[in-house]
Order: structure tokens, then C-alpha cells, then sequence
């Protein structure tokens, strides 16, 4: 009698744990058992007892049954929560308030489970600390003997992402120096940037910003450029893999340079310059991603109001090739250009690093 009560509970646990196991059916006939995470309307995710989880496609999949409730979201911006069947070309959706929903699987966008939802729903709302991705660069080069210099290269970019809002940091910075003995100059870069941005968007396409960037160069005698700008954004492509932006709004520059001593006999010393004026704000950002690389690239363009004809245009592209989950290799080349440099300095200034990339989120 006891052998028999515990063959009896094992089999009620046994029937029990295989009736509330999800249940993919596939065009080719196999069966998944197992509990059904997510899925988009391209893959679906299915944790099974053996095989761990399982990525299946979403155009191989025959019918599904999921007896844990399901967060269902559909094209209109509705979600709908429950048990999930699945008859014909439709879903059946058992919720807890409003009896069986009736959706066409056409118009079936996302499935999550409880746990899913949850984390998804935290992402769109991050804390103040949390939601962030980004990565740090460093390079750094050493010559001696016949030649004896040293290069230092950093960068650092961040981007917080929310449902309705975007806030991005970056900073790089180029040192070099030639050691040599006697050798004028000895220091042959000396280029920090740095900027925050803030996107909101006010309709799926259309958002607004503002942003502060900040540049010194040392070989060129700008002290600080401080750059205060904002306008409204557009956005020409919104996809998975590529976005492609289109910004227009105004800017406030000031800016200092140095004063330059002369070096006799021939070359004058040069005043130090302080220019404040108001200028346009005319931009594009492209970004995309292919197999384990991501790429960047961003073209500004700053006419200036109070002085017409004179401008200043930047050009930014990078890439980034994951290695490993934390590890890649990031490549950035800048090219900063000013209608009006100081007298005796070049319009164009080209920033390029390269090195070990290492990745991080919260």
C-alpha cells in the first residue's frame, strides 16, 4: 500500500509538471517541451529541461501552447496577458479580466514570461546608474634608440537608453612627445575632446537634444572650445541593426587661444584670441551593425551667424570588433576643420586612435 501511494504521487507530480510545460510545435513535426521566455515576430526562446535553451525560428514554428501566462504584445501598443494558444493563424490568449482574446498572429509583435517582462520593463525605465553601455580604448606606443618618442591614446564613450530618451558621454584624448635630445617641439600632441548629449523623443520619428562638447589643442593654442547646442532630430532610420539621424538647431561657441611668443628672428608673436558667437547646427549620424562589428560615423557642419562664410565642420567614424564578450578592437579617426584659425596654424586637425577596447554595462 505505501509502495503504491508513492507510485501514485509520483505519477500525479509527473502528469502534473508535463500539462503546465509549454509546448512548441514545429512545421517538420518535433516538439518542444519546456517554458516559452520570448520571442519577436523573428525567433523564439524556449528553456527545455535538457537542451538548456533553444533559439528556434519564428517562420518554423507550427503552433504553440503556453500554460504559464504570457505578456502578448500586439501591433496597436497593447498587451495582453495569459495562457497562450495557438489555432489556425491566430492566438489564443486565456486572460485573467477579460475571458479569451482573439489576435491574428500577424498582429503579434512580442511574447515575454513574467521574468522577461520584468527586465524589459526596467530597461526602458533605468535608474539614473543603470542601463548604461560603453567602452574605454586605451593605446599606447614607446620608441627608443634611433628614435625615442612616446604616444598615449584614449577614449571613452558611454549611452544610456531609455524607452523615451537617450543620454550619451564620450571622451578621447591623444599625448606624444619626442624625447630626443634638443628636439623642438617636444611635444607633438596634445588633443583632448570630450561632450554629453541628451535625445527625447517627442513622436516615433521626431526628437529633440541639446548638448555640451568641449576641445583643447595644445599645437594649435586653442585653451578650450566650449560648445553649447540644441535643436530637433529626425529619425530617417529606427532599426535593430542601422539608425540613421538627421539634427538641425542652433549653437554658442567660445573659445580661447593662447597667446603665442615669437620666435625670433622671423615669426611675430601672436595675441591670444577669445571669440564668442552664435552659429547653425547642421548634422547626420549613421550607425550600424554586421556580424561582430559595430560602426559609426557622424558629419556636423557650424556655420557661424555673426560672421558669414566662416564655419566649422567636424567628420567622426569609428569601429568596434568584438573579440570576446568584454574584449574588441575600436578604431576612431576625427577631423576637426576651422574656416578661421589662429595666424600661422593649419584649418584642419585629424585625431585618429586605435587599441584594446574593453566593453562594459550596468
Amino acid at each position: 500500500m505505501c509502495k503504491l501511494r508513492i507510485l501514485t504521487v509520483l505519477f500525479v507530480t509527473i502528469c502534473s509538471c508535463v500539462s503546465w510545460a509549454d509546448q512548441i510545435t514545429l512545421k517538420n513535426g518535433d516538439r518542444l517541451s519546456g517554458t516559452i521566455e520570448k520571442s519577436d515576430n523573428k525567433t523564439l526562446l524556449i528553456k527545455t529541461e535538457f537542451a538548456g535553451e533553444v533559439t528556434v525560428q519564428w517562420s518554423a514554428v507550427q503552433s504553440i501552447t503556453a500554460t504559464q501566462p504570457l505578456h502578448v504584445g500586439l501591433n496597436n501598443g497593447q498587451t495582453v496577458v495569459g495562457a497562450v494558444t495557438t489555432s489556425g493563424g491566430s492566438f489564443d490568449i486565456a486572460t485573467s479580466n477579460a475571458g479569451t482574446v482573439n489576435a491574428p498572429i500577424t498582429n503579434v509583435l512580442t511574447l515575454r514570461n513574467d521574468a522577461e517582462q520584468k527586465a524589459f520593463d526596467k530597461s526602458q525605465n533605468p535608474g539614473m546608474l543603470e542601463g548604461w553601455n560603453g567602452g574605454t580604448t586605451v593605446g599606447f606606443a614607446l620608441t627608443r634608440g634611433n628614435s625615442e618618442t612616446k604616444n598615449l591614446a584614449i577614449a571613452f564613450n558611454a549611452a544610456r537608453q531609455g524607452l523615451n530618451d537617450k543620454l550619451a558621454l564620450y571622451a578621447n584624448t591623444v599625448y606624444a612627445t619626442n624625447d630626443a635630445p634638443g628636439a623642438v617641439p617636444s611635444v607633438t600632441a596634445n588633443t583632448a575632446q570630450g561632450g554629453i548629449r541628451y535625445d527625447h523623443n517627442l513622436t516615433k520619428r521626431l526628437f529633440g537634444f541639446v548638448a555640451a562638447d568641449f576641445m583643447s589643442n595644445e599645437l594649435q593654442s586653442l585653451g578650450l572650445r566650449s560648445v553649447g547646442s540644441g535643436g530637433l532630430g529626425f529619425h530617417v532610420i529606427a532599426s535593430a541593426s542601422t539608425t540613421l539621424d538627421l539634427l538641425a538647431g542652433g549653437n554658442f561657441t567660445h573659445e580661447t587661444y593662447h597667446f603665442i611668443p615669437a620666435v625670433p628672428p622671423s615669426t611675430p608673436a601672436v595675441p591670444g584670441i577669445t571669440n564668442n558667437f552664435g552659429a547653425l547646427t547642421l548634422g547626420e549620424e549613421l550607425s550600424h551593425k554586421f556580424h561582430n562589428t559595430v560602426l559609426t560615423q557622424k558629419m556636423y557642419v557650424f556655420p557661424d551667424l555673426s560672421d558669414t562664410g566662416q564655419y566649422r565642420a567636424t567628420f567622426d567614424f569609428g569601429t568596434v570588433t568584438k573579440i570576446s564578450k568584454w574584449f574588441g578592437w575600436q578604431t576612431a579617426f576625427g577631423d576637426v576643420y576651422v574656416t578661421n584659425p589662429p595666424a600661422g596654424k593649419k584649418q584642419n586637425d585629424i585625431l585618429m586612435t586605435t587599441g584594446l577596447n574593453v566593453s562594459f554595462s550596468h
